[in-house]
């Protein structure tokens, strides 16, 4: 069996070697969430992520990882910090996320990722005000990566508007 077309999708992620190398603003949002770990409560994985949204009218809003011992009840850091900001300044669109994590167990050396959730949610905001989000990540120290498009790391988002005709 052959198929008809073959597609072909290209992400483009920018590496750097430290947060020095970033804009005095991106470094900002960076420390932010690394800020927000500290306030994460995780008691069961110890794994504790923080997020920060920078907003088009310049304001930041935090969020972390908030568990529960019902599974799968807690929350992301990534949809903390979005929801945070949808409710409490609706209408503004975001334009770049930060997102690192820390452990008790270990050293988070290499850049977080958002899971599957937190992407699809990113996504909606993106397609929601018609414009990018940029993705921050990093880890406690070392390289960070940029992507210029939730739609980079999420190609097939759902999207109800695709499915009608």
């Amino acid at each position: 069996m052959y198929a008809l077309k073959k597609l072909e999708y290209k992400t483009i992620i920018h590496e750097y070697n430290s947060a020095e190398e970033l804009s005095a603003g991106d470094r900002q949002l960076i420390q932010m969430a690394k800020e927000a770990t500290a306030e994460a409560y995780a008691p069961y994985s110890n794994f504790y992520v923080g997020a920060a949204l920078r907003l088009d009218n310049g304001t930041c809003v935090i969020g972390n990882n908030q568990e529960n011992i019902a599974y799968p009840s807690g929350l992301c850091a990534e949809r903390v910090a979005v929801f945070a900001a949808s409710a409490q300044y609706p209408g503004i669109a975001f334009n770049t996320i930060a997102i690192t994590a820390k452990s008790n167990d270990f050293i988070v050396d290499n850049p977080v990722t958002p899971c599957g959730s937190c992407r699809q949610v990113l996504a909606e905001y993106e397609h929601l005000y018609s414009k990018p989000i940029r993705i921050i990540l990093c880890g406690a120290k070392g390289k960070v990566l940029v992507i210029d498009k939730v739609e980079d790391i999420l190609p097939f988002s759902f999207r109800a508007d695709k499915l009608k005709k």
